[in-house]
């Protein structure tokens, strides 16, 4: 979602899951685990605190580095704006109180450099470290659903430029370009030389200008290319001279401790240079990744709290880059909060200041391609049951590729009296099968579907409406459907 001032406070939205596409088939991919240190330096891994690692294993960022948290943040919005939500108090404790990234988005040349500014400047009065996401490369996403940026790279070297004048003195961390290096398919031999170079400069111009911001480049994840084939672009991208190392795992899934062993593998394959570290996205990983579903998967859970202190030398930090709740773009509109998914990833989580109850894991990551079947959909039941019949209607949208689709529905009670509790029910017309839902608990046998309220959406007064979603297969064919009901009475087709 972009605001007013040009910064975008969202992660990319995915594009859907086609054979030439592996970031957004497997970004949501599997990994295995790696063992990561023992003891209590393992320990302070898992919980994600600020404790337990010494100076002999410690990144290039210090380990009592305290990362900026944004007080205009969505997630900071709703909490404020919603004190009597059941969820809030979840929310609050175990996603607001935590830093997460703010991206740069929208061309705005014009204001770029004041828009980093106010956030530079922000972060350096509350003595904490501000997490940038720059997401302007042109051709971006390979066109698909977060396409945009700059109109060509001569306009995104002066936009960086820009940029970089408004990152000051202080320290800062800069996310540059997610998805650039990694995700190249749509690119000629020529434009990814170019992109490459571009992105080169984009470092330099970064560390000329403020020298104490760290730079990292795009790693991918540990289930897309491998390691010796990024550390390969990552060379022709410039991150031996004007980088400090590079991100992974950016709007995934795949496990923290997967994603430190690929990491290092990728380190290795660079030649293991003292000074280059890598950072994890650890924002919605905590249950690993979701099988083959790859946008507003239910049933995540938030991984490693953001800090500096990884206990491990060669990772530098755990950051939310993407901050949890905000959609992909299936369950809202790509960077949308919905409060449902924030709740979601925090309600079986640990609070930030309880330890871990086991170990990490010491299985390797696996070698073999991930998986294509998907899981079935998972959501908590409903609170309430529903109570009698409604008068309604449903409007129904779909946005449809090959074999696969999401659905927005809307709910609206047309009647006179309130509704507490609802259960929503209609046939798909052909082989449609239901892999994940928001907003409301989705159930399907044979061709019937039946979606029940969550509880907290179950009350509905007279001329009120409430909307859910879900991602779906199909074959041949995917008509819309033509009949629903509400507890149990036909509403009409909005």
């Amino acid at each position: 979602m972009s605001t007013p001032d040009g910064v975008r406070r969202a992660a990319p939205a995915p594009g859907r899951p086609t054979p030439d596409r592996p970031r957004h088939a497997a970004r949501r991919g599997r990994a295995a685990a790696l063992a990561l240190a023992a003891g209590a330096v393992a320990v302070s891994v898992l919980a994600g605190t600020q404790t337990g690692a010494g100076a002999a294993v410690q990144g290039s960022l210090p380990a009592d580095t305290q990362f900026w948290k944004d007080p205009a943040s969505q997630v900071v919005k709703w909490v404020a704006a919603n004190p009597n939500d059941s969820r809030t108090p979840v929310i609050s404790k175990r996603i607001a109180s935590q830093p997460q990234g703010v991206w740069f988005a929208n061309y705005k040349p014009d204001t770029v450099t004041s828009d980093v500014r106010a956030i530079t400047g922000a972060a350096s009065a509350a003595g904490q470290v501000p997490v940038l996401v720059v997401y302007e490369i042109p051709n971006r996403d390979c066109g698909g659903a977060s396409a945009g940026g700059a109109p060509d790279l001569a306009a995104y070297d002066a936009w960086v430029t820009r940029f970089a004048a408004g990152l000051g003195s202080g320290r800062s961390v800069v996310v540059l370009e997610p998805d650039s290096i990694a995700l190249t398919t749509c690119l000629s031999a020529q434009q990814q030389t170019d992109r490459f170079a571009s992105l080169s400069r984009a470092g330099a111009a970064i560390h000329a200008a403020a020298p104490n911001a760290k730079v990292y480049l795009d790693g991918g994840h540990s289930t897309w290319n491998s390691a010796s084939e990024q550390a390969s672009r990552l060379r022709s991208a410039g991150i031996l001279a004007n980088a400090d190392g590079f991100f992974t795992n950016v709007s995934n899934f795949n496990t923290t401790s997967g994603e430190v062993g690929y990491a290092k593998s990728v380190l290795s394959a660079l030649g293991n240079p003292a000074n280059l570290h890598a950072v994890i996205d650890t924002s919605r990983n905590g249950n690993g990744p979701a099988g083959g579903v790859w946008c507003d998967p239910s049933g995540r859970k938030i991984g490693n709290y953001p800090t500096a202190a990884t206990g491990d030398a060669a990772i530098d930090a755990f950051l939310w880059v993407k901050p949890p709740g905000e959609a992909d773009g299936c369950a809202a509109a790509a960077g949308t909060f919905v409060p449902d998914i924030a709740y979601q990833l925090a309600q079986n989580a640990t609070d930030p200041s309880t330890p871990p109850t086991s170990q990490p894991p010491t299985s390797q990551p696996p070698t073999s391609q991930p998986p294509t079947s998907l899981p079935p959909t998972s959501q908590p039941p409903t609170s309430q049951p529903p109570t009698g019949s409604a008068a309604c209607s449903v409007a129904y949208k779909a946005n449809s590729w090959t074999g696969g689709f999401t659905a927005d529905v809307t709910v609206r009670n047309t009647g006179t009296a309130a509704i507490t509790g609802w259960t929503l029910k209609w046939t798909f017309g052909g082989d449609q099968k239901v892999t994940s839902a928001w907003n409301a608990k989705v159930t399907q046998s044979g061709t019937a579907v039946t979606a029940t309220d969550l509880g907290y959406n179950g009350a509905l007064a007279a001329g009120a409406s409430t909307g859910f979603g879900f991602q779906a297969t199909y074959g041949s064919a995917n008509p819309t459907p033509t009949a629903f009901t509400l507890n149990g009475s036909a509403c009409t087709i909005a």
